[in-house]
């Protein structure tokens, strides 16, 4: 899993994981994988989530990223604690560049025209639609879809699995990410595995 694309088409939805115990990481990471989910981006929002990281790469058939990067040290940090990918909200110039040079695969958020042509000039041309709906939605990435015709997105924010199969439907469009699949309080492993089977059965 050398290159972004490659991750963004493991399955059509990519889970935005925020985690607040490691000791729940690798049950939901195998639970997820039971699913036919393998993308995991564990967002870097609690105290755990580094450890969570190291913790999911232990599961065999999991591709664990970090989500929510926003600048060099947390870029580091995540590749340090296993991040096999990386997922950033927005993007600067300066992380864009840094994770270039560490040869992470990476996903930066965009929301306009402007972060797309950013990120082309860097030489990406995989991106996040963050936050999606918020962005405008379905019109608004079918909108800068066209003019940026070698992009290709993941939409994420207020995506749910109702709306999921819209999204995908959209060419340009690789995957979802979504938080629906585990929540924030788990207390059932099986209804993530049933909820990332439902997921991994979406049609892109």
């Amino acid at each position: 899993m050398n290159d972004i694309a490659s991750i963004m088409t493991l399955a059509p939805v990519i889970p935005v994981l925020v985690i607040d115990d490691a000791a729940q990481a690798r049950p939901i990471a195998e639970a997820l994988v039971a699913g036919g989910i393998r993308a995991l981006e564990v967002t870097l929002r609690t105290p755990a989530a580094l450890d969570v990281i190291r913790e999911m790469a232990k599961v065999e058939g999991a591709v664990v990223g970090a989500g929510t990067v926003t600048n060099e040290t947390q870029l580091q940090s995540a590749i340090d604690a296993g991040a096999t990918f990386i997922v950033s909200p927005g993007l600067t110039e300066k992380l864009g560049r840094a994770a270039i040079e560490s040869g992470v695969p990476f996903l930066p958020g965009t929301a306009n025209a402007a972060d797309i042509m950013l990120g082309l000039d860097l030489g990406l041309s995989h991106f996040k639609f963050f936050p999606a709906e918020a962005a405008g939605g379905i019109p608004a990435l079918k909108a800068l879809a066209a003019p940026f015709y070698q992009a290709r997105f993941c939409p994420t924010g207020g995506v749910s699995l109702a709306t999921a199969p819209t999204w995908l439907a959209i060419p340009e469009v690789l995957c979802v990410g979504g938080s629906w699949i585990v929540p924030r309080k788990i207390e059932d492993y099986a209804a993530v595995t049933a909820a990332a089977k439902a997921a991994s059965q979406l049609a892109v």
